[in-house]
């Protein structure tokens, strides 16, 4: 068969099903794919695989294919070693499932035959060490499909299956095994048409559904949305404008992860987070829509009124996947945003009270330009000490609206959305998870996605280092996918220290200011990636040098090189 093999054939079923890189951390399982890239580049046949992207370590691969798909929608694959490697994914694989992003996740696994039975047995001692009982039961609660490549015949029915049900929404990862034995062996040269594998159409709002909800919207006095990441799909934002001003609604972004409405729309009411405080405006709504919300309001800290209606509409409205959830709804929905926001405006276009409309919008807009006041109040230094407020402040003037921003921020996660008010959609994303790190690699498959834009990542000192940045930078420099990074430092981890306090406001811990959390003697943060990947670093600790850096930062970055620029913010 001239060579041709299941690696051979998987790989073709990657390009094939829209994979144009496989990000890769290669080990002793993998010689069939090794041979397959070179038999190929022998061959001449190389651009009928996806381009292999070398990672060494498999966090920045995973995000790096995270990233990529959050800004084309289309799943990349991600290629580790066996059982060690899968669990080396394990936070970012965490992050693509709940942030509901598509990826193909590719493990080997350990021979099956130890004598030399078929090529491929093992020959190596790790072979017997990495047999486990169940690999795939290793990241089974966070994928949506996982199966064994066992033959040649059908791995291209297997690869397309998998990509279609990690497009498929609510989108996700996806996991296939192959063991050494069945990637080495002869396959049948084989054609599976993509065509016939396409992601589930959108799916839409019953009639009766719409009629429901558009009759509530149009009858409330103080109606407000709350999102969270609509903006996934970035031509879902303005179809929510599109409702929102027809109906004077106000918008509530609820621990976003996007730009899920225009950051400068007098529509827009703001953000909510982990803030220890009621917020007045969700509080006197008398209808409440959620349109794509994990966490729309946390209950012991602010939730609507029970006297409130309210209503779910979510490609996945009862968290299937989280076992303790609720929200008080008279109706979950399950449909595509977009699709479900454009049918609600077409019903209420004529269902709405011109005066109460327009009433309505004034105090919205009252609301909109008191906060953004307020905000513009914090945007400045204390003395010589950068706030995060003024950091932020100062990368909003010094980007453009083209500008990929990464928020991996953590405890200023707020500031990040509040100051920078992002308002293009697709602009400023997240993991959309728990799990630190995202943003090391997620940089690198955002500017693969989109080469021609300036990508920033604004994370904190924890984030940074959990992201591997030795890996990463020199992923970056090898592959040419230069962004800036701006790491809020304040030298240490100040997130366990909120959640103490949040628990134990008048504890032990408070009362003596004993936490663990500081990250002293302080490390050189810029200086890992100088070393790592050639990167150019600076560490600003004035106020006045802030704006001066970034500027230089910036040019650096434009002209090809990374840049980490580490601000001192106030201690943690």
């Amino acid at each position: 068969m001239n060579g041709y093999s299941t690696s051979r054939a998987f790989l073709e079923a990657l390009h094939e099903g829209g994979v144009r890189y496989v990000f890769a951390n290669l080990g002793s399982d993998h010689p069939g794919l090794v041979e397959a890239y070179a038999r190929a580049r022998a061959d001449g046949t190389l651009g009928e695989l996806p381009e292999l992207v070398i990672c060494p370590h498999e966090s920045v691969a995973m995000s790096a294919a995270h990233g990529y798909a959050q800004v084309t929608g289309v799943p990349q694959a991600v290629v580790v070693h066996v059982e060690c490697g899968t669990q080396n994914i394990g936070g970012m694989l965490h992050n693509a499932a709940k942030g509901r992003v598509g990826v193909l996740l590719y493990a080997g696994a350990s021979p099956f035959t130890q004598e030399g039975e078929l090529p491929g047995s093992r020959n190596e001692f790790i072979q017997w060490i990495q047999d486990v009982h169940d690999q795939r039961g290793i990241v089974r609660g966070y994928t949506k499909y996982d199966n064994e490549i066992r033959t040649g015949h059908n791995v291209k029915q297997l690869v397309h299956r998998a990509l279609q049900l990690a497009r498929s929404e609510p989108a996700g990862p996806v996991y296939l095994v192959g063991p050494r034995e069945v990637m080495e062996s002869p396959a049948p040269e084989q054609h599976a048409d993509p065509a016939f594998y396409g992601a589930i159409a959108p799916s839409a709002l019953a009639p009766e559904v719409v009629e429901r909800i558009g009759d509530a919207l149009a009858g409330a006095r103080n109606p407000v949305a709350v999102t969270s990441y609509l903006g996934r799909d970035p031509e879902a934002v303005p179809a929510l404008v599109e409702l929102c001003e027809t109906l004077a609604l106000p918008v509530l972004e609820s621990v976003p992860m996007h730009v899920n409405f225009p950051g400068d729309h007098p529509l827009h009411w703001g953000y909510q987070w982990n803030e220890q405080r009621d917020n007045p405006l969700l509080a006197a709504a008398d209808v409440v829509l959620v349109l794509g919300s994990d966490v729309p309001w946390i209950p012991v800290k602010n939730r609507p009124s029970r006297d409130a209606r309210l209503f779910v509409v979510d490609v996945d409205p009862l968290k299937e996947q989280m076992p303790l959830w609720h929200v008080a709804a008279e109706c979950f929905a399950r449909a595509d945003l977009r699709t479900a926001v454009g049918q609600l405006t077409a019903y209420v276009r004529d269902r709405v009270d011109a005066d109460v409309v327009a009433d309505r919008m004034a105090r919205a807009a009252a609301e909109h330009h008191r906060q953004v006041r307020a905000q513009v109040e914090r945007e400045r230094p204390d003395g010589d000490v950068i706030t995060p407020e003024y950091l932020v402040a100062c990368v909003r003037e010094a980007i453009d609206e083209n500008t990929i921003v990464l928020t991996e921020a953590i405890t200023s996660y707020p500031v990040v959305s509040e100051h920078l008010r992002r308002s293009r959609p697709g602009s400023l994303i997240g993991s959309g998870g728990g799990s630190l790190g995202w943003s090391a690699g997620a940089a690198i498959g955002v500017k693969l996605a989109a080469p021609e834009r300036t990508v920033v990542s604004l994370i904190g000192d924890g984030s940074y280092l959990f992201g591997v940045p030795s890996s990463a930078q020199w992923v970056a420099r090898r592959y040419g996918t230069p962004s800036l990074t701006v790491i809020f430092d304040n030298r240490g981890w100040k997130a366990p220290k909120m959640s103490t306090l949040g628990v134990h406001p008048d504890g032990v811990a408070a009362q003596r200011s004993d936490f663990p959390v500081g990250f002293e003697p302080e490390a050189d943060l810029p200086g890992i990636a100088e070393a790592a990947g050639g990167a150019w670093g600076r560490t600003v600790r004035v106020a006045d040098e802030l704006k001066g850096v970034l500027a230089e930062a910036l040019d650096v970055v434009r002209a090809g090189r990374s840049a980490v620029v580490s601000v001192h913010v106030p201690p943690a």
